[in-house]
């Protein structure tokens, strides 16, 4: 389904009833990234699910994105469907526009879950992104997809589950070259660290160990910023934790949100 949110055509899906809680996925993903997740959560909550600007089937305007845009993207998305409060869990890009959502509209999330994410990173990092922004507007997508899984998941689990991996190589080649771009000129620049004692909404941070796009260090530093936030780190798991991982995930996210209901 389509609608039109903070001007921008967005795609979402929307299945079970209960309590609303919304998933927001990584750059170069789509909500599909989130569908074992869903699947499960749509037995007690009413699942929001949507491809942020740039992805998916949402619109991919030409430009700089910035992370307050998306916040707005999804205030948006949120007014059209009459969601007045919302669980929210994102996963990397998606934990960004949690953060960022949080601080802009209080009160609107009853819980935040920030999966491999960070709230800060080093002045270096802009060098590696821009690098990447050269790479898929001179080439396309394709030449980041192989060096993304290898970041993105284990060694042993893409060897034992091509399949799985072939989904999300088929999710980062297919997205537009804008949204890819537009997203990565504000990822590296986040600095929301200082700011974290500001939600008053319950967190949890989740990290895959071997993470090593959003390390567990960057983890920490969100929880510790984070008052009253849990820390959850899963071994034998890189980046997308959620697929790598689903059930030790989805464990975490059950036992923290049966606390929240």
């Amino acid at each position: 389904m389509k609608i039109i949110a903070n001007g921008n055509r967005v795609n979402y899906e929307v299945e079970g009833s209960g309590p609303w809680i919304t998933l927001s996925h990584s750059l170069a993903c789509n909500l599909h990234m989130w569908d074992e997740q869903a699947a499960i959560l749509a037995r007690q909550f009413k699942v929001l699910r949507f491809d942020t600007r740039g992805h998916g089937g949402s619109d991919a305007p030409a430009g700089a994105y910035s992370l307050e845009m998306l916040a707005d993207d999804l205030k948006g998305l949120f007014d059209a469907l009459g969601v007045e409060r919302s669980h929210f869990v994102g996963l990397s890009m998606g934990g960004m526009i949690g953060q960022a959502f949080a601080l802009r509209y209080p009160g609107a999330l009853q819980t935040l879950v920030l999966a491999d994410t960070s709230s800060r990173y080093p002045a270096e990092a802009v060098a590696v992104w821009a690098d990447r922004i050269r790479i898929a507007e001179t080439k396309g997508l394709e030449p980041l997809v192989q060096p993304t899984l290898e970041r993105w998941f284990t060694g042993p689990f893409r060897k034992a589950n091509p399949g799985r991996v072939q989904r999300v190589a088929d999710m980062i080649r297919t997205t537009p070259v804008a949204g890819y771009v537009g997203c990565s000129q504000f990822i590296p620049k986040i600095n929301l660290s200082a700011r974290l004692r500001e939600i008053a909404a319950p967190g949890l941070v989740i990290v895959g160990a071997e993470d090593t796009g959003t390390p567990v260090a960057m983890a920490r530093e969100i929880h510790e910023s984070y008052p009253g936030s849990g820390l959850v780190v899963i071994p034998a798991a890189a980046h997308l934790a959620n697929i790598e991982q689903p059930e030790a995930f989805n464990a975490a996210l059950a036992d923290f949100l049966a606390r929240h209901r």
